[in-house]
């Protein structure tokens, strides 16, 4: 159980002397002071007087227009629960809050745009409602991964499944741990393998992923070689134990590592993933044939091909197997498509799905950090025995062409075993037609300023590359807010390196200044980095900081009214 109160940082206050013309001039200093968009301290903008502008007060309307959701939920949580502990809250303002999608359930908001789809038969479901157990094993950070979004976005545990979660390191930044806790996680496998009690076993191994959203090269080579040193144990013990062994990954990361100038991508991309199957239930597991590509909805039935489960009708992925294993096995029969199916028994022989979060595959060489790390076990697999490529962005995990992958929508295909239209190329069809600018409950938090003469509140991140969101959804908000008449609309931008060049954060909020003027309508009121407000490992202090910057007005402060014009900070 989590202890309120925890151990916290304290929080900043301003001062006379840390009082900016502008949001630019206070964004430049603090890059200067080493920080980076990231980790950028919250900014604020205050009257002359030195009272902080457009803070959430008691019956203002707030939209909290991100996707996704899981890194969203800390934050509303602390704006939204009357008998919240986590930090103690000095003011609580009355909100009418809104969430562009469902972030969680429990969450007391309004969602302007509810899931319509509940997803069935995903692939924990089936097996488990065969009577076969499974056991999911990552670190805490990649918790909600493994869990709600590969059985569905869904919090079900179904009955046979079990978690083993590991608890993330609470440092300020994992780049300083690039090993994590996969040795811990890596463990935990071969305990489950050696109890054999279980037909699947399912385990992320988090580092390449977190450690490549970091701008250190060393580190995300570390991290790869962690990964690989631990997939070595898994395969040796897979080996011993005559158990299948399928490796796959969610999205591409470090494979990617150079923009084309040779600046670093810390961002995901749109490469396709390895898939290896080494299946050593098999008397000759090489001899297995594979098609040559495919996508991660392909996953889920391959995997129950492997069981010798029958794919359910929702599932539209195709298994990936295209030969027959018949001959392979002895103790059951594993079925051929559109025959009659017969279950394969496995029970003391499970398959192995491991993860390597963020391993994505490129044969290009240039700033491939994946093809620099020494990698002896990936490269004996992929050498030894029948693999594929997968495709991880953009269409075939439900997002828009060209955009790139994402643990969260790779998670989800993994499980569902089908393409599974996400919130954002729902949002953004509804922009087309039209309807977005008639949500009734958009429209019922600008109507509700409009009559108590209250506050709008527009939240969330500024980018063009986010898989949290999008500027253009901010955009089209301050176009909704500009058609309702409102005049009290004060915007408050989240800012990220993932996915962008450095700095870029001034260019977003340079941008959005720009917007608002254009149509005027709203006034950027604080700036932050998405470290402070977008957290999903319980850093309370972190939340706490977000929290004082957007009720309280702690932070640096800007305030143009206190300078000439032409004084702003080069």
């Amino acid at each position: 159980m989590e202890k309120a109160y925890g151990e916290r940082k304290p929080v900043r206050s301003f001062s006379r002397n840390e009082i900016f013309p502008s949001f630019a001039s206070a964004i430049r200093f603090l890059y200067q002071q080493g920080q980076g968009d990231e980790n950028l301290e919250p900014v604020i903008k205050v009257r002359s007087t030195g009272r902080p502008l457009g803070r959430l007060e008691d019956g203002d309307s707030v939209i909290f227009y991100d996707l996704r959701g899981e890194r969203e939920i800390e934050l509303t949580q602390s704006l939204t629960e009357e008998n919240f502990s986590f930090f103690p809250r000095h003011k609580f303002p009355r909100l009418y809050f809104v969430t562009l999608i469902d972030y969680s359930p429990g969450l007391k908001v309004k969602v302007a745009f509810p899931n319509e789809i509940e997803l069935r038969n995903t692939l924990v479901e089936v097996v488990c409602r065969q009577g076969l157990k499974v056991v999911k094993i990552a670190e805490s950070e990649k918790a909600a991964h493994i869990g709600f979004f590969l059985n569905g976005k869904s919090e079900t545990v179904f009955p046979g499944e079990e978690r083993v979660i590991i608890p993330s390191s609470s440092l300020t930044s994992h780049e300083s741990e690039p090993e994590m806790k996969a040795e811990e996680v890596s463990q935990e496998v071969l305990k489950k393998i050696k109890e054999k009690n279980h037909h699947l076993i399912i385990v992320n191994l988090a580092n390449v992923d977190v450690i490549g959203h970091y701008e250190n090269k060393e580190a995300a080579i570390k991290a790869v070689e962690k990964v690989d040193s631990c997939l070595g144990q898994i395969v040796a013990a897979c080996r011993q134990n005559h158990i299948g062994l399928i490796v796959t990954a969610d999205h591409g990361t470090v494979e990617e590592w150079l923009y084309s100038d040779g600046a670093i991508n810390t961002g995901h991309t749109r490469n396709p993933v390895p898939f290896i199957l080494s299946d050593f239930r098999s008397d000759r597991p090489e001899e297995i044939k594979l098609r040559a590509r495919g996508e991660l909805a392909d996953v889920a039935p391959t995997i129950l091909e492997l069981l010798g489960l029958s794919q359910p009708e929702e599932m539209t992925g195709r298994s990936l197997i295209i030969s027959s294993f018949d001959d392979f096995f002895t103790g059951g029969k594993i079925r051929k498509r559109g025959q009659t199916k017969e279950r394969l028994h496995l029970s003391s022989k499970p398959l192995v799905l491991l993860i390597l979060d963020g391993w994505g595959f490129r044969e290009n060489l240039h700033g491939n950090l994946i093809a620099e790390a020494s990698t002896p076990h990936f490269d004996f697999l992929w050498r030894s025995f029948p693999h594929s490529l997968l495709e991880a962005s953009g269409e075939a995990v439900g997002l828009p062409a060209g955009t790139v992958g994402n643990s969260e929508a790779g998670h989800l295909h993994i499980g569902a075993g089908r393409r599974v239209p996400l919130d954002r190329v729902r949002i953004d069809q509804s922009l087309k037609d039209g309807s977005f600018f008639k949500n009734e409950v958009l429209q019922e938090a600008m109507a509700r300023s409009r009559k108590l003469n209250s506050s709008l509140h527009l939240m969330g991140i500024v980018s063009h590359y986010s898989s949290h969101g999008t500027i253009r959804h901010l955009f089209s908000l301050l176009e909704m807010a500009r058609q309702q008449g409102l005049k009290k609309v004060y915007i408050h931008s989240f800012i990220g390196r993932r996915g962008e060049r450095p700095e870029s954060g001034l260019y977003y909020v340079e941008k959005v200044q720009a917007r608002a003027k254009e149509i005027d309508c709203g006034e950027l009121a604080t700036v932050m980095g998405r470290y402070w407000a977008l957290d999903r490992e319980k850093n309370w202090d972190r939340i706490e900081r977000a929290y004082r910057a957007l009720v309280e007005g702690v932070g640096y402060a800007v305030c143009p009214e206190l300078f000439e014009p032409g004084s702003e900070i080069k």
